[in-house]
């Protein structure tokens, strides 16, 4: 409990940094961001707008402490402050839209090519010399070299212009009404194909190169030379024995790898027109929407900092050895 424990105030303490330096950020820029807001509003924002976007950023009358108590607040009781790109809409609720395709495509790709590249990191392993082992593993590092951007092009050309098999924008059929019934099911699985196999194809080399090493590691020791020489099955080896031990540095990796689809998605969604966060930042870069940037990178930090403390309790719950 003392190491978890630990872990989180770590953790909260990177969090309420990342705070603080969103914070400080207006502050950096040449003139008032406020008054950017306004301009780029062409009209539409009246005082009292503007006073509310000056207390989320923190510019209130008092010292530099008081402020950013008052800026601390508006963040916890996500009092956000509305949107320039979408004005009168809020940021939460322009973040509320969005966010879900986002978990669901970066999350999804994640799991995806977790699930594939710890399976043939596995196999690869124990296959190492032959054919499977030698070919495989190159082959999917040569294709994760790839950025994501020029991934989804390629993509975006062959199967979606060329072949137009697969739709090439939006997150589903716009003329469909979202609705847990099978034609919206499918045609939101049908928009994610080309997105979320991008993001695999980039990602999956990584799962199958961290298994692939961390097995081969653990083939050598004496715990699994006895399970063989018991005569227990290759699987039951590779699953019971060997991968549980080996999973090991795969689950600290996960926590990077989150940080990483998020980045990957934003460029991902652009290529697509996906309408998640990647896209609606851009947007608002585009539009000088601090509000919102803000707020997107502050969720960006707080997944990357949630993912890195499941990782720290998924690695004491694989060896509860690092607790003591």
């Amino acid at each position: 409990m003392s190491f978890i424990l630990r872990r989180f105030g770590f953790y909260f303490t990177a969090f309420l940094i990342a705070i603080s330096f969103n914070f400080m950020l207006p502050r950096l820029m040449p003139g008032d961001p406020v008054e950017a807001l306004f301009a780029a509003a062409q009209g539409r924002m009246d005082p009292a707008q503007m006073d509310a976007v000056r207390e989320m950023y923190g510019f209130l009358d008092g010292n530099i402490f008081e402020q950013y108590l008052a800026y601390m607040k508006s963040v916890f009781t996500l009092d956000l402050g509305p949107s320039v790109l979408m004005f009168p809409v809020g940021v939460a609720d322009v973040i509320a839209m969005a966010l879900p395709w986002t978990m669901f495509l970066a999350l999804g790709s994640l799991i995806v090519a977790l699930i594939i590249g710890v399976s043939i990191g596995t196999y690869a392993s124990y296959h190492r010399n032959g054919f499977f082992g030698q070919v495989v593993p190159p082959v999917l590092a040569f294709i994760s070299n790839f950025p994501y951007i020029v991934t989804a092009l390629l993509l975006f050309y062959v199967f979606g212009l060329k072949l137009d098999l697969l739709p090439l924008a939006y997150t589903y059929d716009p003329s469909l009404d979202p609705g847990f019934n099978w034609e919206f099911i499918s045609s939101v699985a049908k928009h994610a194909v080309l997105p979320v196999g991008s993001m695999v194809l980039v990602g999956i080399a990584t799962w199958v190169f961290n298994m692939r090493n961390a097995m081969i590691n653990v083939l050598g020791e004496d715990y699994v030379t006895m399970a063989e020489a018991k005569g227990l099955s290759d699987m039951r080896v590779m699953s019971r024995y060997a991968g549980r031990n080996a999973i090991l540095p795969v689950a600290t990796a996960i926590a990077m790898a989150i940080g990483f689809s998020f980045a990957g998605s934003i460029m991902t969604e652009v290529v697509f027109n996906y309408q998640g966060l990647g896209n609606i930042l851009l947007k608002g870069i585009v539009a000088r929407d601090y509000p919102l940037i803000q707020a997107i990178l502050l969720i960006l930090v707080t997944a990357v900092l949630t993912a890195n403390f499941i990782a720290d309790l998924l690695y004491v719950w694989l060896d509860p050895r690092i607790s003591n």
